[in-house]
């Protein structure tokens, strides 16, 4: 009986997955799943909408100028007469473009100061973390303001009008959202590096690059992912923002941002014309948020649903 008992439990052990039971713990997050179906909605609307609705971004049309919401254009047209959906479609193509790769930098750079921060145990960890507070107490706006008046110029007569002011605006954005996260970083790393099984690697003679690599590092990175969501859903705003500012992408790129500074002076005529950009930032940013929230629930296996 005990030899039967023993099996069963092997069977379940070999049944486990991690990665499934972090999945249930996340279906229970409702608002969690249903934010990142509108998510997956809203990417594949930017992604294959071209392909289905195929008025050009740029077609004027005097005729048809600030019309509501119709069949021939379902989200209205603004004062140049131009269709705001496939302005939309291909705004929300850069606005999230802007939101993950920025997301990507902030979470690479954070991750590598945080861990050799984390890792050192001398003047370079306290070093790095000094610095880090520094970048923390900088205000983050007027900054980002001042950077991309100074720098937009260069880099679009290198890469382009908006292949320019797109790199220069997640390179400053990115830059300035590392910081949480190496934070966060640190603080798993100077825990994980006590645990008896990194002990045991270091024992063994491992490396400090393999002790990271593969045994901190994958322990650590259920933090980083909730920081990440949360680093797409600020680098979403501060593009808007940007944009709204009339110092983002030029005037004739229609990201969500811009369309809601081109829209400012007609509200009391046309408010489709801001509603509906708006709303898409709304949407995005919220769905993110409740996805952080539901893999924070999720990747934490000692809090319970």
């Amino acid at each position: 009986m005990a030899g039967l008992t023993l099996a069963s439990r092997s069977a379940e052990r070999r049944g486990y997955s991690p990665w499934r039971e972090t999945w249930q713990r996340y279906r229970r997050h409702r608002l969690a799943v249903v934010s990142a179906v509108l998510l997956l909605v809203l990417g594949a609307a930017v992604i294959i909408g071209p392909f289905v609705w195929r008025i050009p971004i740029n077609e004027i049309d005097f005729t048809a100028r600030l019309e509501g919401p119709s069949f021939a254009h379902p989200f209205g047209t603004d004062d140049l007469g131009q269709d705001i959906l496939s302005r939309m479609i291909y705004g929300g193509r850069i606005s999230l473009a802007v939101g993950l790769a920025a997301m990507a930098v902030s979470v690479i750079v954070g991750t590598l100061i945080g861990a050799i921060a984390g890792m050192s145990r001398g003047a370079l960890g306290h070093g790095l973390m000094w610095l880090t507070d520094l970048f923390l107490s900088l205000p983050q706006l007027p900054l980002l303001l001042l950077l991309i008046y100074l720098f937009r110029d260069g880099l679009k007569a290198v890469f382009g009008p908006e292949g320019g002011i797109f790199i220069l605006i997640v390179l400053v954005i990115g830059g300035l959202r590392w910081m949480p996260v190496a934070r966060l970083v640190r603080a798993q790393f100077l825990s994980l590096r006590e645990k008896e099984f990194v002990e045991a690697a270091r024992a063994l003679g491992a490396s400090q690059v393999r002790q990271v690599v593969r045994h901190i590092l994958p322990n650590a990175v259920g933090p980083v992912i909730i920081a990440g969501t949360i680093d797409v859903a600020a680098a979403i705003i501060a593009e808007s923002t940007l944009s709204f500012l009339g110092l983002g992408f030029p005037p004739d790129t229609p990201t969500w941002g811009r369309l809601l500074y081109d829209a400012k002076d007609y509200l009391d005529i046309a408010a489709h014309w801001a509603m509906f950009p708006g709303g898409a930032i709304f949407i995005a940013v919220v769905a993110i948020n409740f996805i952080g929230d539901g893999l924070r629930d999720a990747l934490d296996a000692r809090r319970v649903i």
